[in-house]
């Protein structure tokens, strides 16, 4: 059969393992930089003691820098204003340690700090529509939780968190970090709940990938590659294992298998509702992605047999239920169930959070569907089908396990 065309995003160069930090200072070193921004997360990095670590490193290797400490998803105020701020400092280069947010972060400053004006010119659907120019600060990305796969990807995601509020893109092929790395040390130390968040949105951003109709071969092999990693590791880490950094790389290799998978596959519902639900609501992106998993898939695979029985997903959907499960010999229809199940299951076994928790109501509903897009959904789905997958998270239903 032949392989139909199909376009791949580059791929920073990518340095994985134990110890991998120590090459940070070559890294800022390979592109001149001596004057350095260090945009990291909350209190985490120094409660294990890996930001003592990194500050020694930068200093016995004579690189001069700034830290900005930040929590919360960017904003475009924030960004300009940091901007501002460093800007007469003569900043060579960004370095971005912590989860997604920060990765976001560190990518804007990398983009902006080179230019006057707002990012919000720039942001997708909401600004002025003015294309970034690529022009950037060097930017090397040092993830601490594993699930945007940001480190990977071209875009920083801004958010404004409102009635008015939105959760838009700063895009340029040039925004794609200079070169990332994924240190099991560094990933010891992120806390339960955001584990839990952040590999059901890695697994999410693996999933979506590999049932989208713009996949290809190479996306797929990728996907199944991370997806396999989250059978096998994603409950270690959330449980007795989240101290072990092999665990930890487990699931740090499947968020980066999903950032290269969502670059050059496209997402699917769980992500179209992401969006504007993030921006109405102060809801962290990895909870909205956990929480709507299980019944998001449920009903498109409900749709996909009632109204395109042959659509290839339903195979890709078995092919996941079977890395799933125990069982050998059962038929597609079983294994798809089982994926269905295991995702329930995770839901009520991790606690996942409802939407009522963060204040969303069944009035706003209807808002947050009028702003939905099925984007790169196996089957496209209804509006009602879509409100179904909101309400299930937010009257506090369990999705049927299946």
């Amino acid at each position: 059969m032949a392989i139909s065309p199909f376009f791949f995003a580059k791929v920073p160069p990518i340095h994985f393992g134990t110890e991998k930090i120590e090459q940070l200072p070559s890294l800022l070193k390979s592109v001149k930089a001596h004057n350095v921004l260090v945009v990291t997360g909350g209190t985490s990095l120094e409660h294990s003691g890996n930001w003592s670590a990194i500050q020694s490193l930068l200093e016995q290797n004579q690189i001069n820098f700034e830290r900005i400490s930040y929590s919360g998803e960017p904003t475009t105020p924030d960004v300009d204003k940091l901007c501002q701020q460093y800007r007469p400092h003569q900043i060579e280069a960004v370095v971005g340690i912590g989860g997604g947010s920060v990765i976001d972060l560190g990518k804007a400053l990398s983009a902006m700090l080179p230019h006057q004006n707002s990012i919000f010119d720039h942001l997708e659907g909401v600004g002025k529509g003015i294309p970034h120019s690529g022009v950037k600060l060097p930017y090397f990305a040092i993830p601490t939780t594993s699930g945007t796969g940001g480190e990977v990807t071209k875009n920083a995601v801004i958010s404004e968190v409102g009635k008015n509020g939105y959760k838009k893109s700063l895009r340029h092929d040039n925004l794609i970090p200079d070169g990332i790395i994924i240190d099991g040390n560094l990933l010891t130390s992120c806390p339960r709940h955001i584990t839990v968040a952040c590999g059901l949105d890695a697994f999410t951003q693996l999933l979506e990938p590999f049932l989208s109709p713009t996949a290809s071969p190479l996306t797929d092999a990728i996907a199944l590659s991370g997806i396999e990693k989250v059978a096998e590791y994603f409950l270690p880490a959330c449980g007795s294992e989240a101290n072990n950094p092999r665990v930890r790389e487990g699931m740090a290799y499947a968020s980066l298998c999903s950032g290269i998978c969502l670059a050059n596959a496209g997402l699917g519902i769980v992500h179209g509702l992401a969006s504007p639900v993030g921006g109405l609501f102060p809801i962290p992106h990895g909870v909205v992605c956990g929480t709507l998993m299980a019944m998001a898939n449920k009903v498109t695979l409900e749709a996909m047999r009632a109204r395109e029985p042959q659509n290839p997903a339903l195979v890709k959907m078995s092919r996941v239920g079977k890395i799933l499960s125990t069982e050998t010999g059962k038929s597609e229809h079983y294994y798809a169930d089982f994926l269905i199940h295991t995702l329930s299951e995770w839901t009520e076994q991790l606690a996942l959070p409802k939407f009522s928790d963060y204040g969303v109501k069944a009035r706003d509903l209807e808002t947050i569907v009028e702003q939905t897009s099925n984007r790169n959904n196996p089957i496209k789905l209804t509006r009602e089908e879509i409100k179904s997958i909101l309400s299930s998270r937010l009257t506090g239903e369990q999705p049927p396990s299946g």
